[in-house]
């Protein structure tokens, strides 16, 4: 099951825009029955269906767990609980004992985007082995 506070369509959007692929593209790769206006409004949906979700991935060349599991909120707020402030005056509500470390969130946003990097270089290298081939 998908955290909740992940947008699905906010993340197809993110990883389309980061592969260059507009959604003219997209809706090309996806079939007949799609066009720009249908990947829009997509990319719009909190929760995308697990047929379509599948089919996007694989258009995208992106495992469905890079869409159901990227979390950009999680990497900006670890940013903004752990960015040091020179010269500046704190805000009363700035937490300085957290309950947590903030390396090992760092840590774990790193390795998250580590693994999602690693998944695309993958799928980037089986495509150009296919094109390869296809010569």
């Amino acid at each position: 099951m998908t955290d909740m506070r992940i947008h699905e369509g906010r993340n197809v959007k993110r990883f389309r825009e980061m592969l260059g692929i507009k959604q003219e593209a997209l809706a090309a790769e996806l079939g007949t029955d799609w066009n720009q206006k249908k990947i829009s409004l997509l990319e719009q949906r909190e929760r995308i269906d697990a047929p379509i979700l599948d089919q996007v991935s694989k258009a995208l060349k992106i495992p469905v767990e890079a869409i159901q599991k990227f979390d950009e909120e999680k990497v900006v707020n670890i940013i903004s609980n752990t960015a040091s402030f020179d010269n500046c005056e704190q805000p009363a509500f700035f937490n300085f004992y957290p309950t947590f470390n903030p390396l090992d969130k760092l840590v774990e946003a790193y390795e998250e985007i580590r693994r999602l990097n690693e998944a695309l270089l993958r799928e980037k290298d089986e495509r150009i082995k296919i094109l390869e081939t296809k010569r």
